[in-house]
């Protein structure tokens, strides 16, 4: 247990990182960012299944579908929708709508894998469920007040697209943990690179679509963005290669090494970590200190997972022989 705990604490810390990149690169739109994070994971992946090539060649292909449609919604989808919102509404609301995974994922899974992790009583979440919103609310005044009127529809743009951003990577643990309780006789390691190695067809593809639509007319990068690049070639190509190294395939590992050993519910709750470290980098980029308000959403959301932490999952009950 302990164990699969520092295994998440370890994973939040590096995916923290990836809150980093879209305020690092402003200039930089969403698709490109999240084509270069992924090229980066999948050519660090690469060497990486020379290591494990003995477990790679024991996945069916229904194995490398499953790879596959985790790193489309959970990798790909997830961090196109996540930097957008980043970039559209700053730092702290989309982390803070991030930040309600662990409780949305308990919630999903609480029924689905009830036989297989037990379940919570609806009851004993309302309280986890109502620190949570006010915290969201807490944080989302202060924002608020701090933009623009002009900039309302953009910031409205950015919180609805960290929403979509919280559907996939409420999809994404569940299903992976699926795969990997059921495969207890696998690497969580192998697996880490399975999926690191089919996300990088789809960046090539990205990046191959980006330059198809930007030669056609459609304003996909600024004009005079010069591809593939950009006017930061450096910053960005290092960026991208130690998001892609440390959060995408070292954060996959460790997160995979928890789910292994921990309930889905639980591990799900344990995402805040995520959330409490990309608070953190964000505040130290803004060089400020945070309101007391903001402080008070913070305590208020890590209050209510806390909660929800706490929580013993029940056993559902078994009907009676002959019933």
């Amino acid at each position: 247990m302990w164990i699969g705990c520092l295994f998440a604490l370890a994973a939040g810390l590096m995916w923290g990182l990836v809150f980093v990149a879209p305020l690092l690169l402003p200039d930089y739109p969403a698709a490109l960012l999240t084509a270069g994070r992924y090229l980066a994971f999948g050519l660090i992946a690469v060497p990486l299944a020379l290591l494990d090539r003995c477990e790679l060649a024991r996945l069916s292909r229904a194995d490398w579908w499953s790879a596959c449609r985790l790193s489309a919604v959970g990798n790909f989808l997830y961090y196109l929708t996540l930097s957008a919102a980043i970039q559209r509404a700053g730092g702290p609301l989309p982390t803070m709508l991030i930040g309600t995974l662990p409780v949305v994922i308990a919630l999903c899974s609480n029924r689905r894998n009830a036989v297989r992790d037990g379940h919570y009583r609806w009851r004993q979440l309302a309280p986890a469920l109502l620190l949570i919103a006010a915290g969201i609310a807490c944080v989302n005044q202060v924002e608020q007040a701090a933009v623009a009127v002009g900039d309302r529809a953009r910031y409205l743009q950015g919180a609805l697209l960290a929403v979509v951003a919280v559907a996939c990577w409420t999809w994404y643990p569940i299903r992976n943990a699926d795969w990997l309780r059921t495969h207890t006789d696998r690497s969580p390691r192998a697996w880490a690179t399975a999926q690191g190695l089919v996300t990088l067809p789809m960046a090539l593809l990205a990046f191959l679509a980006i330059g198809v639509l930007q030669g056609a007319g459609v304003a996909v990068l600024p004009v005079d963005f010069a591809m593939p690049a950009g006017p930061r070639p450096w910053a960005y190509i290092g960026l991208m290669l130690a998001v892609g190294l440390l959060a995408s395939w070292l954060g996959t590992l460790c997160w995979n090494e928890a789910s292994q050993r921990l309930p889905t519910a639980l591990v799900g709750q344990l995402i805040v970590f995520e959330t409490l470290s990309a608070l953190a980098y964000a505040q130290v980029l803004r060089g400020e200190w945070s309101s007391p308000l903001s402080v008070a959403g913070v305590l208020l959301l890590v209050g209510g997972v806390c909660w929800a932490l706490r929580l013993k999952t029940v056993r559902p009950e078994r009907a009676a022989p002959g019933a």
